[in-house]
């Protein structure tokens, strides 16, 4: 349905025909890790993100996995190779 609190017309999940179903009826101001997003929108009334109402929640243990500024980084580790099999290796 459309938003008629804060975010008034755009499409919001938790309202309702009754108002809004979120915890308190009202969406979170974006927390200062979520500068930058491409998820931010900016209302008359703040800065608020469009996928979440509660910012901090997503914030609460780690980065945010909706996230736009954020990229995941992957360790690599190198295997440890026998020298003996690689010595094998390189004679073929």
């Amino acid at each position: 349905m459309i938003c008629q609190t804060i975010r008034k017309g755009s499409e919001c999940a938790f309202m309702t025909a009754k108002g809004c179903a979120y915890n308190g009826g009202l969406c979170h101001e974006i927390i200062e890790s979520c500068q930058g997003c491409g998820r931010a929108t900016q209302l008359e009334a703040g800065w608020y993100c469009a996928s979440c109402p509660e910012p901090a929640i997503k914030w609460k243990s780690g980065p945010c996995n909706l996230a736009t500024h954020v990229t995941a980084t992957v360790a690599t580790t190198q295997a440890k190779i026998n020298p003996i099999k690689a010595s094998k290796r390189g004679s073929r």
